[in-house]
């Protein structure tokens, strides 16, 4: 007998459904039915009775229920005293987008410090499909990346999304007004790198309006696509609030055009199991950090 089989015989039970406890527990039906069964055999006892496509509770299981759901309130009151902030200490491995780097990471580092005295942050700032691949491997503890992450081992939790848009330097010869794609797309341009929904998009958008590209340049590193949009080498496909300083100095020109890039979503992600309170709780707190950023 195991936490993960009470835990489903409460919820078969309080649901009425194997569909609906597969559901609520991310996982499958049959794995459903192999937990049931399993802690039936550990406990020598049936709990419910199957007929005609139809089930429902033993007498032996209407009694056992009330420990049950007992132990997984004890198991929550459990997690909550874990998760006390005062009690958090250790290691976080934490992975970043380049795009919260230049936005909130600053607020939120320091924020974790005032709240979580004890807490130690390992810094990674990587690509999106690289640090899914980490948080499935266990590598991360916690990443902020463009999600979310259709994994049912991953939670997600919302950040911010931010809108892609196009600049370019006042010297480069490009029309006023709103300029068609297509003369964007004769100039190099400067984006995410090639593992990247930005890049997908833009690569994507080449074909359909089958337009011959100067050069698509993707890099990992926006602050090196901005620095060459600065010095008139292309256009950059980046996020508003990386260069929003830039636009309003004069620096460099937004670019009205007749296609957009989709905005940026970001999640914070962390991994369902094991368990880990650290990761949960200060999810939670980038969430507040990123909404005050916007709300700014």
């Amino acid at each position: 007998m195991n936490f993960k089989q009470l835990e489903t015989f409460v919820w078969v039970a309080t649901l009425g459904s194997f569909r609906k406890a597969a559901k609520k527990l991310y996982t499958s039906q049959p794995a459903v039915s192999s937990r049931i069964i399993a802690l039936e055999e550990s406990l020598g006892v049936e709990l419910f009775t199957r007929h005609a496509g139809k089930f429902e509770l033993t007498t032996k299981g209407v009694e056992l229920l009330p420990y049950a759901q007992k132990m997984l309130v004890m198991a929550d009151n459990f997690k909550a005293k874990a998760c006390e902030a005062e009690s958090l200490s250790g290691i976080l491995r934490l992975g970043v987008s380049e795009t919260i780097v230049h936005t909130w990471l600053s607020d939120f580092l320091q924020q974790v410090h005032k709240n979580f005295p004890h807490v130690d942050i390992e810094l990674t700032v990587d690509v999106t499909a690289n640090m899914r691949n980490e948080l499935i491997n266990r590598s991360l503890d916690l990443a902020f990346l463009m999600g979310p992450i259709s994994e049912f081992s991953i939670q997600n939790i919302n950040l911010c999304s931010y809108p892609l848009v196009w600049v370019c330097s006042h010297e480069l010869d490009l029309p006023q007004g709103v300029v068609p794609i297509s003369k964007i797309l004769s100039k190099t341009v400067m984006t995410y790198a090639r593992n990247t929904r930005p890049f997908s998009e833009v690569q994507a958008l080449t074909k359909e309006e089958d337009v011959d590209i100067a050069r698509l340049f993707p890099s990992t590193s926006l602050a090196a696509c901005k620095r060459m949009a600065l010095d008139g080498l292309g256009v950059g496909m980046l996020p508003w609030e990386l260069v929003a300083e830039e636009i309003e100095s004069g620096q460099l020109r937004e670019i009205e055009s007749t296609w957009q890039a989709s905005d940026l979503v970001f999640t914070a992600s962390y991994p369902r199991e094991p368990f880990n309170p650290l990761a949960e709780k200060i999810a939670e707190l980038a969430a507040m950090v990123s909404h005050v950023y916007k709300d700014r």
